[in-house]
């Protein structure tokens, strides 16, 4: 996939003002496109393996991309959606945050719910994809078998609210109940058996107790399977920020490591059909924060001395979860061929935004120490701003680096949700 000429100066303007910002939009990443040919032939593979058995019990094995700050980890994630979209994918890149810890499967799933993007449609995702299931179509009767079999490993609200959403055709209230469920919300276990009672079901579908965590497990898995029963290839999950973990506890950097495991389906006992992962973690993690805190020891150590049998699981998990991080796929600093092409595209960009022919600019960045992509880019468009409003104005532009640290900080140390039974389901 290359690089994509902008159509108007509105969408022209609307990438400028991204790359000004350095929060990379559709518009922007599409007209640069990517300098990392390794990690678009990875990515290339991941999809294609996916789409040929979207239902497979194991997902193909997702990875990781690192990179320094300013380095275009955010650009190359919202280019590979873009990619996800156009080969049929639904695609939710979600920003690892104090709001959504990656340890927290209940607002993770949230998050990539919110911002799940559907090929060729806007608006909520779910209730679209709910609204394309065809009932005779033979991918959804498949799901349907397996979404009411042992294999999908769910509880028995989604084989009964599957059921009822089927037969409800004429009742959209009820409907947007069961998506909302769906999507996260909690529904109450004595509407679903008075609905069934109601079609002389009850008893098929004993309805157990279960944690609000398990439960978001079962979304991510049930959601993905039902994508691909309307029609879609899969789930693609893109995480950004993911070295806001260095901020958690270590007893939270464990769960997050074993969440890694998890989400590039590395985790043997513990798969999701149809989902396919991504993540982006900056460079020197493994080195200030794996390494400098010694935690390929501390946390398997840790883990191992809990009383909680569950938190002594984590450690199998959490050590893989480590090693993939040093395995993670590198973003190249950019060099001259690729400041050169980036430099000529920014260039005509800011030309057809503004309706000029941008005078050269210091596009080698002789006076700019940093290798990292970003500067180069808020470089050029500041100094075209500046030429543009003030003609004959020479400006002088200077650079400052921003250190990042990895201490621990309280702020970040959001509660889990509650694991509680069947009334938070």
């Amino acid at each position: 996939m290359t690089g994509s000429a902008l159509d108007s100066p509105v969408q022209a303007r609307r990438a400028i003002e991204a790359l000004r910002a350095g929060v990379p939009n559709r518009d922007a990443v599409l007209a640069l496109g990517s300098a990392h040919p390794q990690i678009e032939e990875q990515f290339g593979r991941l999809l294609a393996e996916a789409k040929e058995q979207p239902t497979a019990p194991r997902s193909p094995a997702g990875f990781l991309i690192a990179g320094n700050f300013g380095t275009g980890k955010s650009h190359e994630l919202e280019y590979l959606q873009q990619i996800a979209l156009r080969e049929g994918f639904v695609a939710s890149k979600i920003v690892i945050s104090k709001e959504t810890p990656l340890y927290d499967p209940v607002k993770v799933y949230r998050a990539a719910i919110q911002a799940a993007a559907v090929p060729g449609r806007v608006g909520a995702a779910l209730a679209q994809i709910a609204g394309e299931l065809r009932f005779d179509d033979p991918r959804y009767l498949d799901f349907y078998r397996w979404v009411q079999g042992p294999t999908a490993a769910l509880n028995q609200r989604f084989a009964a609210t599957l059921f009822l959403f089927e037969r409800s055709r004429h009742d959209p209230e009820l409907r947007d109940r069961i998506i909302s469920f769906w999507g996260g919300d909690p529904i109450q276990v004595g509407e679903i058996r008075a609905r069934l009672k109601d079609l002389g079901q009850r008893v098929t579908y004993p309805i157990e107790r279960a944690g609000v965590r398990a439960l978001a497990y079962q979304r991510f898995r049930f959601v993905a399977q039902l994508m691909v029963a309307a029609g879609y290839a899969g789930w693609l999950l893109l995480f950004d920020e993911v070295d806001l973990i260095a901020r958690y506890t270590l007893n939270q950097r464990a769960k997050s490591y074993a969440e890694i495991a998890r989400w590039t389906g590395n985790l043997k006992e513990e798969t999701t059909p149809g989902l396919s992962s991504v993540l982006a973690i900056t460079s020197a993690f493994e080195a200030e924060v794996i390494d400098g805190r010694n935690d390929r020891e501390a946390v398997p150590g840790k883990i191992q001395l809990s009383g909680n049998e569950a938190d002594r699981l984590l450690a199998g998990p959490a050590e893989r979860g480590m090693k993939l991080i040093g395995r993670a796929l590198r973003l190249a600093p950019p060099d001259a061929a690729t400041i050169d092409d980036t430099y000529a595209k920014v260039r005509a960009i800011h030309g057809r935004a503004y309706g000029w022919d941008p005078p050269p600019a210091d596009h080698r960045g002789e006076r700019l120490a940093s290798t990292r992509m970003r500067e180069y880019v808020r470089r050029w468009i500041n100094e075209w701003d500046l030429k543009r409003l003030y003609p004959g104005y020479e400006p002088e532009l200077e650079a400052t680096t921003v250190d990042l640290h990895y201490d621990e900080d309280a702020a970040f140390e959001s509660p889990a949700e509650p694991d509680a039974g069947d009334s938070l389901g």
